[in-house]
């Protein structure tokens, strides 16, 4: 062992320690007892210095010995042991590096989330298809025809998108129906199966009565043509009712996971999801429909785009190191994006109220923001999962304020 360890640092002092001890035996017995014992003893401290100056084995020098005989004082003797952070025993204060966050094997701590880049296309889809429904219904309402008939098809059309993106992301079609056995109010994901059961068929039969006045007037297809716009009118009612809870589940259902980033962010993740829906409508209505009927889509696009800054505000500033992944890599280059569109969208809607191609581009620019910012919310989740600081670091201050709150 080498002398510079700890280990054999003592070793070494322990077989000293045993040499001196039979050294003193043997002059015991060549000075006849206790006076040659002490006369050995007195050798020894005028040659090697006293107990508390001495660099022999099984000393016990002090600091002020030490100092005196020009000796580092190993170990202290004479001065009180400081007290261990946070303990009520003595001991020396320890030294400790800073953490590495790692764990076994170089594995997360939490297992990432195994959605793909469908799941990300399933939150934009159905926050089109809810946006649209509810822009229909405004069309429906106020008597604008070119804004209900383009917020129905746009519906229908994000509908189905989601319907196949959650089929592909399950593997088989059959999890979806096996789904429908079960209602549970608690589980995020049995609601919105739910959700989508009623809004889908609702939005069809609205998307399909404006086909009706492409068909005969006589005949079976006559009466098919009157029946399908008052049974229109309560489909697209039924889903406009429908729609909220669409567009805002999946955010709840982000936020129920373990994921850090979408944990924390339980309170503004609706919100967010709301105002990307509704920015995304009206982006589909001044697309579609000509300047004299795209004004409840303006008013839409406000509404929408106040939810959505809003909340990716609050996501990238209120949740401390859990904001982090929202602002950096590529999340953050896309919620950044997500916030320029969102902005020259509804000033462009507000400014171009009689331009027919600022609209248009005003309502790209809506639609453009919403992928952004669906996609920024799903990557910036799925990166928070990916690195252990972000699941350590807010359990340790949660128990120190635990503990803070028990003194």
């Amino acid at each position: 062992m080498s002398p510079d360890r700890p280990v054999g640092d003592l070793f070494r002092r322990f077989r000293e320690r045993l040499s001196a001890e039979r050294g003193i035996g043997t002059a015991a017995e060549r000075g006849n007892g206790a006076a040659a014992e002490r006369g050995n003893g007195a050798a020894t401290e005028r040659e090697n210095g006293s107990r508390a100056t001495a660099a022999g084995p099984g000393v016990g020098r002090t600091d002020a010995g030490s100092r005196d005989a020009g000796l580092a004082p190993h170990p202290p003797r004479d001065a009180s042991p400081r007290r261990r952070r946070g303990g009520k025993g003595g001991g020396e204060q320890l030294n400790v590096p800073p953490a590495e966050f790692s764990s076994y094997y170089g594995r997360p701590i939490l297992k990432p989330p195994v959605w793909r880049w469908d799941i990300a296309a399933y939150l934009f889809t159905g926050g089109l298809a809810a946006g649209s429904s509810l822009l229909a219904a405004g069309g429906q309402l106020t008597g604008r025809p070119a804004l209900r008939r383009a917020g129905r098809i746009s519906a229908l059309a994000g509908v189905g998108a989601s319907t196949y993106f959650l089929v592909n992301d399950l593997g088989r079609p059959s999890r979806f129906h096996h789904m429908l056995r079960v209602a549970k109010v608690t589980s995020p994901m049995s609601v919105g199966t739910w959700i989508l059961s009623v809004f889908g068929p609702a939005a069809g039969v609205a998307a399909v009565a404006e086909a009706a006045p492409l068909l005969p007037e006589r005949g079976v297809l006559g009466l098919g043509r009157r029946l399908l716009p008052p049974a229109g009118h309560a489909a697209g009612l039924v889903a406009a009712v429908t729609a909220p809870a669409l567009a805002t589940y999946t955010g709840v259902l982000l936020a129920d996971t373990a994921v850090p980033s979408w944990h924390e962010a339980y309170p503004e993740l609706p919100a967010i999801f709301a105002g990307s829906a509704l920015a995304s409508g009206a982006g589909v209505g001044l697309l579609a429909a000509p300047c004299a009927q795209a004004g409840p889509a303006r008013r839409l696009a406000v509404a929408g785009a106040t939810m959505e800054l809003w909340g990716s505000h609050r996501v990238e500033n209120r949740l401390g190191l859990l904001s982090e992944p929202y602002t950096q890599g590529t999340p953050g280059k896309l919620l950044r994006a997500g916030r320029a569109l969102t902005a020259a969208g509804v000033a462009g809607a507000l400014v171009g109220r009689r331009s027919r191609v600022l609209s248009a581009l005003s309502g790209g620019a809506l639609i453009a923001a919403s992928v952004c910012t669906r996609f920024g919310i799903f990557h910036g989740g799925v990166a928070s999962a990916r690195d252990p600081r972000y699941t350590v670091v807010p359990q340790r201050e949660r128990a120190d304020r635990r503990a803070a709150d028990q003194d």
